[in-house]
C-alpha cells in the first residue's frame, strides 16, 4: 500500500498569532525592518533576505526569480544585478515590478509593488567594492541568462578572469549594477487559524500612506 499523500492531504492550521492594526507601525518601511529583524533573529532561514522579483516583459509574458535585498531605506529596497540579464531587459521595458519575501516558518508574507529605477555609478560601485573578491570576479565572469555549453567552460572563464585581475583592484563592470524598487503597495499577512488570516493594506496616496484591512 502506497504511503504518497496527494496535495490536497497536505495542510495544517497557521496558530502563531494574529495581528492587528494596533500592532502596526504607521510607516511600512519601519514595519518591514520589525518583521525582517524577527526574521533574521529566528535563524530559521538560510537567506532571510531573499525575495522573489516578479517583471514582465515585452510581451506581458511576467517570470519570477529570487534575489537578495541588499538595503532597505525610506526611499525602498535595493538589489544589485547583470544589467543584461531577463529581469533587467524587463525592467528597462516596463519598470513595474512586485517583492516578494515568504518567511513561512513564522506564517509570514510581505509582499511589495513598486517601480524599479537604476541606482547611480556612485552608489554601484560602493557596495561593488564591499563584495568579497570571488563575488566581483563571478560578476566579471558571467554574462547573465546568456547560454553556456558547459560548467567547464564557466569555471574556465573564472580562472581567466582571476588572472587578469591578480595583481589589481578590481573594476566595477560596466554592466552590472542596483535597482532601488520605490513601493507604492506594501502588504502585510500574517497566517490565522481557521484560513481567516490578517492582511493589510499600505497604499501611497499623495505622499501618505494609508492602511487597510483585507479579508482573507
Amino acid at each position: 500500500m502506497s504511503d504518497k499523500k496527494t496535495l490536497d492531504d497536505i495542510r495544517r492550521e497557521y496558530l502563531q498569532g494574529g495581528l492587528s492594526e494596533s500592532n502596526l507601525n504607521v510607516d511600512p518601511i519601519k514595519q518591514f525592518d520589525i518583521w525582517l529583524q524577527q526574521a533574521i533573529q529566528a535563524k530559521l532561514f538560510a537567506d532571510p533576505t531573499a525575495m522573489n522579483l516578479a517583471t514582465v516583459d515585452e510581451q506581458n509574458r511576467p517570470s519570477q526569480r529570487t534575489v537578495l535585498l541588499k538595503k532597505v531605506n525610506d526611499d525602498g529596497f535595493v538589489f544589485f544585478t547583470n544589467l543584461g540579464s531577463h529581469k533587467a531587459k524587463d525592467i528597462e521595458t516596463n519598470p513595474n515590478v512586485n517583492l516578494h519575501f515568504a518567511w513561512l516558518p513564522l506564517e509570514r508574507q510581505i509582499s511589495i509593488q513598486g517601480t524599479a529605477h537604476k541606482l547611480s555609478l556612485t552608489d554601484n560601485a560602493k557596495y561593488f567594492l564591499s563584495r568579497p573578491r570571488d563575488s566581483q570576479l563571478a560578476a566579471w565572469t558571467s554574462r547573465q541568462s546568456k547560454g553556456i555549453g558547459s560548467r567547464k567552460m564557466l569555471d574556465m572563464a573564472f580562472e581567466q578572469i582571476k588572472n587578469k585581475f591578480k595583481n589589481n583592484e578590481i573594476p566595477v563592470p560596466d554592466f552590472w549594477g542596483g535597482y532601488l524598487v520605490k513601493p507604492e503597495r506594501i502588504e502585510f499577512w500574517q497566517g490565522g487559524a481557521k484560513r481567516l488570516h490578517d492582511r493589510f493594506e499600505y497604499q501611497l496616496k499623495d505622499g501618505v500612506w494609508q492602511l487597510n484591512r483585507l479579508q482573507p
